[in-house]
């Protein structure tokens, strides 16, 4: 008998090249290359990244086919595990082809191995972090006169280690499909430890039976993944040469012999919940693994995780009472329950604690019966006080009011998010910022206390308030009556108050120009002009200051907090109700315990003085600005030494000499020598038609006195309505 042998390559190198060790991952290294899972400590990236541990990284040509493969290596990837620490990679086949010659005398073999004719046997490195699985794989050999070793430590022609089996046929039909038990087909576990060199050889057919068969042409030999390979008696026929299979691969840290010799900072167990198991693949290494009752990647700062046994009591507990507990759990029975052993034997009913369950029971739904009939009384009597409040706060009335939205208490509660957001103080409480169901911001703020002697006077005005539609005057959306006090809902200003912007520590406006100024006087002219004269009921606002005077989010001007004004009929044209701020009241009040809607004019004189001084209504301590302004313009018949040297340029001297003139007529002592808010609003508008024409400069002061109460160009009604 005549034997040939020719050695297969079949493996690949495994090893990886160098990189530097990094115990965290940055959330730029990928997670995953065509659809291969890279869990630490494999990872792709460049050398230092800190995506990859020494000898785990991993290429990925990321084109949406081509599978990872171990850096610098052509291997396929097809799977990485932590845990068990494990690869799973796609060899090539080894294989052996027969022709038959044309003349007997010259018959020969021709060996291919990978389509390379004539190949040589080749050493295979595999001392990196990989060993190939000597429990999870087989060595197949297909053929019919057959045999193939799979060899270790093969150095320098010197046989280690080998295992093989011998496949044997006579004829076509004797092999059968998922048969492979020695004809057409054998298959052979592998021997542990594989390292150093690792070759396939096949031996020659029997002598006489060394030619080519038409029913098994080539002999091949590969390894592959316990489960992963079925034998088809078509694969003697033709097997594709270029196949390749799964391979299972086992992987440990071997930077360090064992777990005692593991020391920092190449310690690989980065989790506080992690354990350090020796390795038994390979004659060096260890790998991490979570702790018992934890569950992760062992190799991540906090990786390991605690397992939720208790979402699967079935499981864990036979069904019984679960309680987590950190990296384990606990099992037990309920109150009158027991069992001997609650991990495995479900609980049953205990006949003693039954009888106290019982009672307890009994007297718990005793006391759950008069909880529930003291808060139904509560409750009735919650509901009937609500109903009184409506009825007290003028609800019969105000419910009939088109314009008027009437909200409950828990709308309220719902807009304002439980008062959570304070927008700030108003005349009587909190004001609370809101938002509509629709998206609508407003302001909730406290009114009145209402008794039966106030109950129509405030449903009439807050009817009159909803009914005033003005650009310059913060709109009435609102209001809530289930409260003791009713809430008053109304539109929101965005930009806040004329206080905040002139006065504020931070201004939200530090450069204000005189335009501005300008455009928000006469604005805030024309509101209080409405209210005084373009309603169906004259009404006096009270409390005309900077801090009432909001600005939108374009800066326009709105008149606000109605807490004190007052509508007044027609035989009746003052009032005595006051709760504005004491250093704007009208000195008339003083005199004859009244207030009229001059009374709004005097308080717009002092807003006038602010926005062209700048200076709040008493400042340096004690100093009061219309005390002071009155001597200056009095002794020097000009308010130039106090304006805002923001403003005061010489081109708009004229124009804030005619405001300042325009506020000192505003807070003039004879109420019948003051102007009517019409008339203020009218003069003011003047002057910024005077300013936007461009001849300012060529009139005199007594130009704008001249022309300001008799009358105004055809253009100046229709920008007054504007």
């Amino acid at each position: 008998m005549s034997t040939a042998a020719a050695l297969i390559l079949l493996l690949v190198a495994l090893s990886a090249p160098t990189t530097v060790e990094s115990q965290t991952i940055s959330p730029e290294c990928p997670a995953s290359c065509t659809g291969v899972d890279i869990p630490y400590p494999f990872g792709i990236g460049a050398a230092g990244s800190g995506c990859f541990r020494e000898g785990f990284e991993i290429s990925c040509t990321n084109n949406g086919t081509d599978l990872p493969v171990f850096a610098n290596k052509s291997t396929p990837v097809v799977n990485l595990y932590v845990y068990p620490p494990s690869s799973q990679v796609m060899l090539p086949i080894g294989y052996q082809c027969y022709k038959l010659s044309r003349s007997p005398s010259n018959n020969r073999t021709e060996v291919k191995s990978n389509g390379t004719s004539n190949a040589k046997t080749n050493n295979i490195s595999i001392d990196g972090v990989h060993r190939i699985s000597n429990t999870r794989n087989m060595l197949v050999v297909l053929g019919c006169a057959t045999v193939a070793l799979v060899k270790n430590n093969y150095k320098n022609g010197t046989l280690g280690t080998a295992s093989g089996c011998l496949s044997f046929c006579r004829h076509a039909d004797a092999a059968q499909d998922g048969d492979c038990t020695g004809i057409g087909c054998c298959k052979v576990d592998t021997m542990p430890e594989f390292d150093g060199t690792t070759a396939f050889e096949f031996l020659m057919r029997v002598s006489g039976r060394s030619r080519m068969l038409t029913y098994s042409p080539c002999d091949y030999a590969f390894l592959v993944a316990k489960n992963n390979y079925t034998f088809q008696k078509s694969d003697l026929m033709s097997m594709e040469t270029s196949r390749t299979m799964p391979v299972n691969l086992d992987w440990a840290i071997r930077d360090s012999s064992s777990c005692a010799d593991a020391t920092d900072p190449k310690y690989a167990c980065k989790s506080n919940n992690s354990r350090c198991v020796n390795s038994t693949n390979g004659p060096a290494g260890y790998t991490c693994r979570c702790k018992d009752g934890y569950e992760g990647n062992a190799y991540l700062p906090g990786g390991c995780n605690d397992i939720k046994e208790c979402r699967n009591k079935t499981k864990h507990c036979a069904g019984n009472d679960c309680v987590e507990m950190d990296g384990s759990f606990k099992c037990g029975c309920p109150t009158g329950y027991w069992s001997n052993d609650p991990n495995t034997v479900p609980c049953t009913p205990d006949a003693e604690l039954q009888l106290a369950a019982k009672l307890a029971i009994g007297i718990t739904l005793g006391i759950s019966f008069l909880l529930i009939a003291v808060l139904s009384t509560l409750l009735k009597l919650q509901r009937r006080r609500t109903k009184g409040f409506f009825k007290k706060n003028g609800g019969l009335t105000l419910r009939n009011v088109g314009t008027l939205n009437i909200f409950t208490k828990e709308e309220i509660k719902k807009i304002t998010k439980n008062n959570s957001e304070v927008l700030g103080r108003g005349c009587f409480g909190k004001v609370y910022k809101g938002i509509l169901p629709n998206g609508t911001a407003v302001a909730v703020k406290t009114s009145i206390e209402i008794n039966k002697a106030r109950k129509e006077e405030f449903t009439k005005e807050v009817e009159i308030q909803s009914q005033m539609i003005h650009k310059n005057i913060i709109k009435l959306m609102g209001c809530c009556l289930e409260v003791d006090v009713p809430m008053l809902v109304y539109e929101f200003a965005a930009n806040g108050s004329l206080q905040d912007i002139l006065h504020g520590k931070t201004s939200v406006l530090p450069n204000f120009p005189l335009d501005l100024r300008l455009d928000i006087a006469i604005d805030a002219a024309e509101g209080l002009a409405y209210m005084h004269s373009s309603t169906t009921h004259t009404i006096r606002h009270g409390d005309v200051k900077p801090a009432n005077i909001l600005l939108d989010d374009k800066n326009m001007p709105k008149i606000s907090d109605f807490g004190t004004s007052k509508f007044l009929t027609k035989d009746k044209d003052h009032t005595v109700l006051v709760v504005g701020s004491m250093e704007y009241i009208d000195p008339m009040f003083s005199e004859t315990g009244q207030l009229t809607q001059k009374s709004d004019v005097y308080n717009f004189g002092v807003v006038l003085l602010e926005l062209i001084t700048r200076k709040p209504i008493v400042y340096d301590g004690s100093r009061r600005l219309v005390v002071e302004f009155r001597d200056i313009y009095r002794k020097e018949n000009s308010g130039g030494s106090m304006f805002d040297k923001d403003i005061a340029t010489e081109e708009d001297t004229y124009i804030l000499e005619e405001i300042a003139k325009l506020a000192v007529m505003c807070l003039r002592k004879d109420v019948e020598e003051r102007p009517e808010m019409k008339e203020v609003a009218e003069r003011l508008a003047m002057l910024r038609r005077a300013r936007k024409s461009g001849n300012i400069n060529h009139k005199s002061p007594q130009y704008f006195e001249e022309i300001g109460a008799d009358g105004a160009p055809m253009s100046f009604t229709s920008e007054i309505n504007n």
